[in-house]
């Protein structure tokens, strides 16, 4: 009798489950519908890294993302962007930006955040150049090339801007910001510096240009301190399907080196789970361990590309100088976020995923007379007993972007003070669990979006 009875409280017990499971997704338009006769400003919706698509300039064919097939096995050669061997810059691009990454075979990447805003509140696309009309609410998508230096991004960012004060007759006003990812980091230096390009300077001067065109900014899955996961992708390519990006393609990427850790990060440590002070952003560090384009392996392979030796080497070295170049302006470019601004004129709010764990940390393990890198815990040769691998390497966060990077903190602790060149004005955080790909897809995402951007209780 007792199995009979624990069966039925079990079955009832599903059955009370399965009935709140078909409650769990709040009905956005029946919650802000009602909020369409209030005038909203503008929003402007900005992706992350590889979030926007990318087409050849000569055949308009378009490089990414393509074809399913293109995905799961190409190399994405293409995507490489040619070096001024003068001035170490990235040459004017053969590609030129089509629109956003919404779909890609059937999954979700910012159309949930397009439909959210279309279907539930009330929005329609804007399109540059065209007029607004009165009480017309607008979301306008900011395309970019991903590949290309943040702070160039930021004054694309700041074009766009001013052409939307055109559309609207308006030259004083404000918009709104949803930006995923590496968006984040475009829209916090364009709310800093405008379109000033400060990455070869260490004074930081401050113009809050961007801030005094925004009202509210929404930041999902930035990683405001950096990533770990980035300095992986240098050092293994950018996996993607069956195939990955190489690494010496990803090292043409100004935008890929502004995602490293910041460097009040402890982003490595000894095997003995001591933080170790080691200098990221200096070339001598991956020369030291022979990462990237500095990867015998990766040199030969690179110089393999041409038919002349010698033409193959000129390039080599170009590359290392350029990622050397590149590695200072990233340098810069991380400090840029976090100086204190004077003042915030606008109202920001962070979202991000803390169930998953998180790359935080990479291991340096002597293997005999050497020293070897480990990015996974499950990578360590010889374990020190008494060395929690998992806890030191990994920490809460959506898969890519850490809780505490996602705060701006040096610690996942939130006891610990905040470091005092981590200035971050986030109004509040709002932690969901997902993955960093799917946090747009999220319902307690567009919900309190929506009630952030649409609440008029907020002071302005």
């Amino acid at each position: 009798m007792r199995v009979r009875y624990s069966t039925l409280l079990g079955l009832l017990a599903i059955l009370q489950l399965a009935g709140c499971a078909r409650d769990t997704r709040p009905d956005l338009a029946r919650l802000y519908t009602l909020s369409n006769a209030a005038e909203q400003p503008p929003v402007i919706i900005v992706p992350g890294i590889m979030g926007s698509k990318l087409a050849n300039k000569d055949d308009d064919k378009e490089v990414w993302i393509g074809p399913i097939t293109r995905v799961f096995f190409s190399d994405f050669d293409e995507l490489r962007l040619d070096i001024n061997p003068d001035t170490l810059e990235p040459m004017e691009s053969d590609q030129y930006v089509t629109g956003i990454t919404d779909k890609v075979a059937g999954r979700d990447f910012y159309g949930s955040i397009i439909d959210t805003l279309h279907n539930a509140a009330g929005y329609q696309e804007g399109q540059p150049g065209v007029p607004a009309e009165q009480g017309e609410r607008r979301y306008y998508i900011f395309a970019y090339d991903w590949r290309q230096d943040n702070s160039r991004s930021a004054r694309k960012l700041s074009e766009l801007v001013k052409q939307i004060r055109q559309d609207y007759n308006d030259p004083d006003l404000k918009v709104d910001i949803i930006a995923h990812s590496m968006g984040g980091l475009v829209t916090r230096y364009y709310l800093r510096y405008g379109e000033l390009d400060v990455l070869d300077r260490r004074d930081f001067p401050v113009t809050l240009e961007g801030a005094k065109t925004v009202r509210r900014v929404v930041l999902l899955g930035t990683p405001n301190l950096g990533a770990v996961d980035s300095i992986r992708t240098f050092i293994k390519g950018f996996e993607i399907g069956f195939t990955k990006i190489p690494t010496e393609t990803v090292a043409t990427f100004p935008s890929v080196y502004q995602l490293f850790p910041h460097a009040i990060n402890d982003w490595i440590v000894s095997e003995n789970g001591r933080p170790l002070n080691r200098d990221l952003f200096s070339r001598r560090i991956w020369e030291r361990f022979g990462w990237s384009v500095f990867d015998a392996k990766v040199e030969q392979r690179i110089i393999d590309r041409f038919d002349d030796e010698a033409e193959g080497r000129e390039y080599l070295e170009v590359l290392q100088d350029y990622f050397h170049r590149q590695l200072e302006r990233a340098r810069t470019f991380v400090w840029s976020l976090t100086v204190p601004t004077p003042e915030v004129p606008y109202k920001m709010v962070v979202f991000g995923g803390d169930c998953s764990l998180t790359p935080a940390r990479l291991v340096v393990e002597r293997v005999e007379d050497d020293f070897e890198i480990r990015l996974w815990p499950d990578e360590i040769a010889n374990p020190v007993p008494g060395v929690d691998y998992d806890r030191i390497m990994l920490e809460p966060g959506d898969g890519t972007v850490t809780k505490a990077s996602l705060l701006a903190r040096e610690s996942l602790d939130p006891s610990v003070p905040r470091h005092r060149y981590s200035f971050f004005p986030a109004e509040y955080p709002i932690f969901v669990c997902e993955g960093h790909q799917r946090l747009t897809q999220n319902p307690t995402f567009q919900d309190n979006l929506l009630h952030f951007i649409l609440s008029q209780d907020v002071e302005d």
